[in-house]
């Protein structure tokens, strides 16, 4: 991959040069302070001496004799070892004593953040094309602002992930849970394209979208777990979550592209300059509602993008195995297609701009190819490594994982240092281990919210419960 720093910027060795001068230099040690320091130290070395007369008790060194001048052997002083008992108390404070008196470097967060670039342009891997004479831009300009974002973004989205993974194995959170991590340029990179204005609607792998989408990582969880808490009241679970222009989380597969395309033809409809992101996998890319979609939105041109997340397996059958054809970003036929490298962020994002222009130009919908890759099975009863091997799976993660590539981007492009993105991980670990902790302790909703919030801005109404005799009160 070839990095291309930003041209504005002076040489690096000019610059280099140029922060040495600024750079103070490291004022010499007081000659009197050393002295004084070094005596001090002599002083608590002489203290590690033999301190105390040797008793007939206390244990002795055996030491061989030497041989003298006259041929007879003499046995050389024996010398207690009971002396030095005080000497590992007395080395730390002669090695402080020392470490006081040498000279401190100078402060290094000043030049760090000197040798930091606001922006570099990058070389991304070009987008395969159907139907369309020009696709999305080969290069990409990354700010460090946008940098750091998308870093914490995706972090956030995997720690989440594989706490949820803990939980479910300690049977607190229950049912069914698709996990997301492996996926997280996908849905960090599609949320840097668009406005909060526009539209998402995806399957029931939505983790990572409904945290793009503006929820916090506390509400996902408490909602994992079935809690009052959660973004759905505890009420939706995995597969049902929601938010502000985010339709879920659908739990029948495929069902959510007819409901994308409806989105769309209301954006259309109401003339706003707004598009629908229609998410599924390639296991769902293979119904007939999905080409029934196809043909309506293109009748009608609607500002709709299908984006196929092709994770390479649908459950458990390899894509070879159930599509004659893997082209996923031509199945639309008459609708242009884009294939995109959905473990690189910057392609994703670069990808969905281009989709999102095509859209809002009146040019009616178009298909993004994802190719991606889950890390854990399809759901959390599937361990993924009856139909796939480890072997596998640990190649991905160590030749493609989406955020061991962005890390490396930018720390080589001295975008971000090392220790600035570690601060990063300690703060999202620390955010979602304070998620865990609201998310196992918010108590359950109760059984008189059962009928709530089946309508939204809708007067309360009686709804029948399991039997003729009981009735629960739905409230918006």
């Amino acid at each position: 991959m070839t990095v291309i720093l930003d041209e504005e910027l002076p040489d690096q060795q000019e610059y280099t040069a140029s922060c040495q001068r600024e750079t103070p230099t490291t004022p010499k040690p007081r000659q009197d302070l050393l002295l004084a320091c070094q005596d001090r130290a002599h002083t608590a070395m002489a203290c590690a001496r033999p301190c105390s007369p040797v008793t007939p008790n206390e244990s002795r060194a055996t030491v061989p004799s030497v041989q003298s001048a006259t041929g007879q052997r003499s046995p050389r002083r024996r010398r207690s070892l009971s002396g030095y008992r005080c000497l590992p108390k007395m080395l730390p404070v002669a090695s402080r004593v020392l470490r006081s008196a040498s000279p401190k470097p100078p402060a290094r967060v000043l030049l760090a953040a000197r040798t930091f670039v606001s922006e570099a342009s990058f070389d991304i891997k070009k987008c395969a094309l159907h139907r369309l004479e020009e696709g999305p831009p080969v290069q990409a300009v990354l700010t460090r602002d946008e940098g750091l974002k998308y870093y914490k973004n995706m972090q956030t989205v995997r720690r989440m992930e594989l706490k949820a993974d803990q939980l479910y194995k300690q049977k607190i959170i229950r049912g069914f849970c698709h996990l997301y991590d492996g996926q997280e340029a996908c849905c960090v990179g599609i949320e840097a394209a668009i406005n909060p204005s526009d539209h998402v609607i995806t399957a029931y792998r939505a983790h990572g979208f409904t945290y793009g989408r503006g929820l916090s990582v506390r509400e996902i969880l408490a909602e994992l777990t079935g809690r009052k808490g959660g973004c759905a009241k505890g009420k939706g679970g995995s597969m049902h979550m929601y938010a502000k222009n985010f339709y879920g989380g659908n739990g029948i597969v495929g069902a959510q592209v007819p409901l994308g395309a409806g989105v769309a033809l209301a954006c259309k409809y109401s003339g706003k300059d707004e598009v629908c992101f229609t998410l599924y996998g390639d296991g769902a890319a293979n119904q007939g509602q999905v080409f029934e979609t196809y043909n309506m939105a293109a009748l009608w041109k609607l500002p709709c993008i299908f984006v196929c997340e092709n994770n390479r397996y649908g459950m458990g059958t390899s894509v070879e195995r159930a599509a004659a054809s893997t082209d996923y970003y031509k199945r639309g036929d008459y609708i242009p297609g884009i294939r995109v490298d959905g473990m690189d962020i910057l392609c994703v994002r670069e990808a969905a701009k281009f989709a999102a222009a095509h859209c809002r130009s009146g040019k009616g919908p178009i298909l993004m190819e994802l190719q991606t890759y889950r890390y854990h099975g399809h759901s959390m009863s599937d361990p993924g490594i009856s139909y796939r091997s480890r072997q596998e799976v640990q190649e991905v993660r160590s030749k493609s994982d989406p955020i061991m590539l962005h890390k490396e981007r930018m720390v080589n492009s001295k975008l971000a240092s090392v220790e600035e993105l570690k601060e990063i991980d300690i703060e999202v670990r620390k955010e979602v281990e304070d998620a865990a902790q609201f998310a196992t302790s918010d108590p359950e909703p109760p059984l008189e919210e059962l009928g709530c919030h089946i309508y939204s801005k809708h007067p309360p109404f009686d709804v029948r419960g399991v039997n003729q005799w009981i009735k629960y009160k739905s409230v918006s």
